[in-house]
C-alpha cells in the first residue's frame, strides 16, 4: 500500500490542524470559544467559506459516477462535502479513501472530524487515536491530535467537573424602595363614611441611597456520559443608607440533576430553598421543585419548556402562606433571551383568598455589543396579576399590571471585571390606589466574574 506522500504530510503538518481545529470548535462540546468570536470579520470570512464549499462540492459531485475510487478525488469531495454540512456523504468519501489509502493520514484526520460534527464522538476519537499512532506524523500534529483525544476522552467520561461563580457590588439611589403609593391619603371603601384617611409614613413612597451585594457560585460535576449533578449558592445583600425598615436580604440554594440525550436535548430537575429577610428579620420561608427540557439549536440558540412549583411561608403572616404553580417557554438566542410563563399562587387557607391570584408574565433581555470590550445591556417585562376574591378593606378584587425596564452598559475592565452603570423603571398600574405605584433606580458597580 502507499505510505502518505511528503506533499500530504506537509497538508497534514500546516493544513491540517488548522482545519480541524476551526472546524471541531462547532463539535456542541467545543462551542464554548467559538460562539464568543462573533466580530463581523469572522462571520464574513465563515459566510465566504460556506460559500466555497458549496461550490466546489456541486462542481465535485457532478463527476461521483465517473471518478469515484480516485483518492484524490474522493478526498476532495470528502473535504468539500464536509464543509458544506453534509457528514454523511464525507464520511463516505472519505472511507473510500482509507479503502485504497489506510495509511493516508490526513484523509483519516478528516473523517475523524466528519464522525465529530456528526456527533459520533467514539468513532472520532478512534480515528483520532489512529492517526496519532502514524510512526510518520509530525510532531506538532501529534501533540495537537493528541489533545483532540484528550478532549473526546473528557466528554466520553461525562465533562469531568466545573466550579464558577461572581461577585458583583453597586450603590445608588431608589425613588422608591418601599414600592407604595405616592398619595398621601386614600378612601377605604370599607370605611367610606370617614372620609378619606392618612396614609402613614411606611405606607408612602420613600426614597433613599442604598449599597447592594451579591454573590453566588456554582458547580456542575459529570456522574456518567450523559447525566450530570449539579448545585448552586445565591446571596443577596441591600443595605438603604438612612431607612433600615426595608433592608433585605435572601440567600437561595439550589441542586438537581440533568440528563443529555444523544440529539443533544437536556432534561433537568431541581430542589430549591431560600430565605427571605426583610429589616433583619425573617419575612418568608420556601422551597420548591423545577423540571425544564432544552432544545438546542443551531447558532447557539434553544427553545426550553419549564415547570415549577413552590411552597412560600409568612414568618407571622400564616394568611399568606401558599402555593404557587407556573409554567413557562423561553427563547435563547446569540444576545438576546426571551421568556413567556403563567400560574397561579394559591393561599392554603380560605380566609386569605383575597391575596391568591392567577398571573400571566413575558420578558426580554438583551446584550448588544457596540465595542470590543463594552455593550449595552437592558431588558423589558411585564406581568399580570389577577385576584381570585375581593379585598376585604377596599371591596374589589385586584387587577395590577407592572411594567420593568433596565437599560445600562457592560465594559470589560479586564476579562474578569466588569463595569456597569444602570438604571430601572418600574409602573404598578392597580385599581386599588394603595398599590399603585412608580418607582425608578441608578446605580453604578463593579461585577467579578471567576
Amino acid at each position: 500500500m502507499k505510505r502518505t506522500s511528503a506533499y500530504g504530510l506537509r497538508a497534514v503538518a500546516f493544513g491540517v490542524s488548522a482545519v480541524l481545529a476551526s472546524a471541531l470548535a462547532s463539535v456542541p462540546a467545543l462551542a464554548q470559544r467559538a460562539d464568543q468570536l462573533g466580530d463581523a470579520a469572522t462571520e464574513a470570512a465563515a459566510q465566504a467559506a460556506s460559500e466555497k464549499a458549496e461550490a466546489d462540492y456541486r462542481a465535485l459531485s457532478a463527476d461521483v459516477a465517473s471518478r469515484a475510487g480516485d483518492p484524490a478525488f474522493d478526498y476532495a469531495l470528502g473535504i468539500a462535502a464536509l464543509d458544506s454540512g453534509r457528514f454523511g456523504e464525507a464520511i463516505i468519501a472519505l472511507q473510500r479513501v482509507l479503502a485504497v489509502q489506510p495509511e493516508n493520514a490526513a484523509a483519516r484526520a478528516e473523517l475523524a472530524r466528519a464522525y465529530a460534527l456528526a456527533g459520533d464522538i467514539d468513532t472520532a476519537r478512534e480515528q483520532f487515536a489512529t492517526v496519532v499512532d502514524d510512526p510518520s506524523l509530525p510532531d506538532p500534529v501529534r501533540q495537537r491530535f493528541t489533545g483532540f483525544v484528550r478532549q473526546f476522552d473528557k466528554q466520553i467520561s461525562g465533562g469531568g467537573s466545573d466550579v464558577s461563580g461572581f461577585v458583583d457590588a453597586r450603590v445608588g439611589h431608589d425613588s422608591n424602595i418601599n414600592t407604595a403609593t405616592e398619595l398621601n391619603s386614600i378612601v377605604i371603601p370599607l370605611f367610606s363614611f370617614l372620609g378619606p384617611g392618612q396614609l402613614g409614613g411606611a405606607a408612602v413612597a420613600q426614597s433613599d441611597e442604598f449599597y447592594d451585594i451579591t454573590a453566588g457560585v456554582s458547580g456542575v460535576t459529570a456522574i456518567g456520559r450523559q447525566d450530570r449533578l449539579f448545585a448552586s449558592l445565591l446571596g443577596n445583600w441591600r443595605d438603604n443608607l438612612n431607612t433600615s425598615m426595608f433592608d433585605q436580604a435572601a440567600l437561595t440554594a439550589t441542586a438537581g440533576y440533568a440528563h443529555s440525550f444523544a440529539n443533544q436535548d437536556v432534561i433537568s430537575i431541581s430542589g430549591q430553598v431560600q430565605e427571605f429577610w426583610l429589616d433583619d428579620a425573617g419575612f418568608r420561608s420556601s422551597y420548591g421543585v423545577t423540571t425544564q427540557y432544552t432544545k438546542p439549536l443551531s447558532g447557539g440558540k434553544a427553545v426550553t419548556v419549564s415547570a415549577q412549583w413552590n411552597r412560600l411561608d409568612f414568618n407571622g403572616d400564616p394568611l399568606r402562606d401558599a402555593d404557587r404553580f407556573s409554567a413557562g417557554v423561553g427563547f435563547v438566542g446569540k444576545v438576546f433571551a426571551a421568556n413567556i410563563n403563567g400560574g397561579t399562587e394559591e393561599t392554603r387557607q380560605a380566609a386569605g383568598d383575597h391575596l391568591s391570584f392567577n398571573f400571566a408574565a413575558a420578558n426580554i433581555g438583551a446584550e448588544l455589543p457596540v465595542a470590543k470590550r463594552a455593550a449595552i445591556v437592558g431588558g423589558i417585562a411585564f406581568d399580570l396579576r389577577r385576584h381570585d376574591a375581593p379585598d376585604p378593606l377596599f371591596l374589589t378584587k385586584r387587577k395590577d399590571e407592572r411594567l420593568d425596564l433596565s437599560a445600562g452598559l457592560k465594559v470589560a475592565v479586564t476579562d474578569r471585571l466588569f463595569f456597569q452603570p444602570t438604571a430601572t423603571y418600574s409602573r404598578n398600574w392597580s385599581n386599588i390606589a394603595l398599590f399603585d405605584f412608580e418607582r425608578w433606580t441608578v446605580a453604578v458597580g463593579a461585577r467579578f466574574e471567576f
